[in-house]
């Protein structure tokens, strides 16, 4: 990772990427659409790109890659983005967030996609008019495959609708996303608690340990989506027409629940855990319990034992020539008392 010290003492707006090293090129991908036409093309060159745009249709620029710092301040500029924006653009470790400028609007939020475990993606969507520019961290498959697919054959209302309907399906398309892994964690945690119930073990108490710091990193991820989606809903701006207001307010909800489902598995998990010591402890005290029993059991034998193995010559059970047979009798006697009145006071 770049270290944030290069922006230790630089002045506020200073663009430095931080985040995962990447030398692959940056690929921008344009598509511009209306009702009647799709025009998709990627490109490796700024200046190529901006020749293609056509003002008559809305436009979706998305920039794959962010460790170019150079090319992001070049869109920046061609756009009149704000320095202080493009900054937190290229901070991987930005929590989400929504700004509201004269001329654009910017949500910054976290990805997120299950590979063996829970990942997260720096993601930055800016609504400027008539367009709407995407930042994506890393290369490859995204949330977003379903919205070029609706644009691409015209099912929907994407291509009747503006750009801030675009910008509003993009971060759609990220909370259904969480549901997805919601959904992932929710099987894994039927599964564990199955482990819990019939046979616990320190590798159960690992696994709890594990999904307890995804579902934090989650709740990272998603809490301060609400705000974001609340501020996005009362700002206002004239990028945002009023017919999309509601799919905004639809948005939230969504989120809203996603919020209650993590909030969900963290008690959930925490209540596993809380069975799991308890189980631990019952198992323990089960034990204890029949140690304490056979202890119980054979202390007044023990006694007998210890007494007749002095060996005084003026014992005078030491001569009894049933002496012998005579103690056992006592000694099973006892154990056999003892084992009746614990299975009475139902101990056994």
């Amino acid at each position: 990772m770049n270290d944030l010290q290069n922006k230790t003492g630089a002045p506020p707006g200073t663009v430095v990427y931080y985040g995962e090293n990447h030398s692959e090129k940056v690929k921008i991908t344009l598509i511009e659409y209306n009702e009647t036409s799709v025009i998709e093309k990627d490109f490796f060159d700024l200046d190529e790109c901006m020749n293609h745009i056509n003002p008559a249709m809305v436009k979706w620029i998305n920039v794959d890659g962010i460790h170019n710092v150079e090319l992001v301040e070049r869109i920046g500029k061609q756009f009149g983005i704000h320095p202080l924006t493009l900054e937190d653009v290229v901070n991987t470790s930005q929590r989400a967030k929504f700004e509201d400028f004269d001329t654009y609007m910017v949500s910054i939020m976290k990805m997120l996609y299950y590979d063996a475990e829970i990942r997260s993606e720096q993601l930055s969507v800016i609504l400027v008019e008539g367009m709407v520019i995407s930042f994506q961290e890393v290369h490859g498959g995204d949330a977003f495959d379903m919205i070029r697919n609706r644009i691409r054959t015209g099912k929907g209302r994407i291509r009747k609708m503006g750009a801030d309907y675009l910008a509003y399906a993009l971060i759609d398309a990220v909370v259904d996303c969480y549901f997805t892994i919601l959904e992932k964690v929710g099987d894994k945690i039927e599964l564990l608690e199955e482990d819990l119930i019939t046979n616990p073990t320190k590798d159960t108490m690992q696994k709890l340990h594990y999904m307890k710091r995804e579902m934090i990193y989650v709740r990272k991820a998603v809490w301060p989506m609400r705000e974001l989606i609340n501020n996005f809903e009362r700002s206002e701006t004239e990028l945002i027409k009023p017919s999309t207001d509601i799919y905004l307010r639809d948005v939230h909800d969504h989120t809203v629940r996603v919020i209650d489902t993590v909030e969900t598995y963290r008690d959930l998990l925490s209540g596993m855990m809380d069975i799991y010591l308890s189980s631990v402890s019952n198992r323990m005290n089960e034990i204890m319990k029949v140690l304490t029993i056979i202890t119980t059991i054979f202390v007044p034998v023990t006694f007998i034992v210890g007494v007749y193995g002095m060996n005084f010559e003026n014992m005078p059970e030491l001569k009894t020539k049933s002496g012998y047979f005579i103690v056992w009798g006592i000694m099973i006697t006892i154990i056999l008392s003892l084992i009746l009145y614990f299975r009475k006071r139902k101990w056994l």
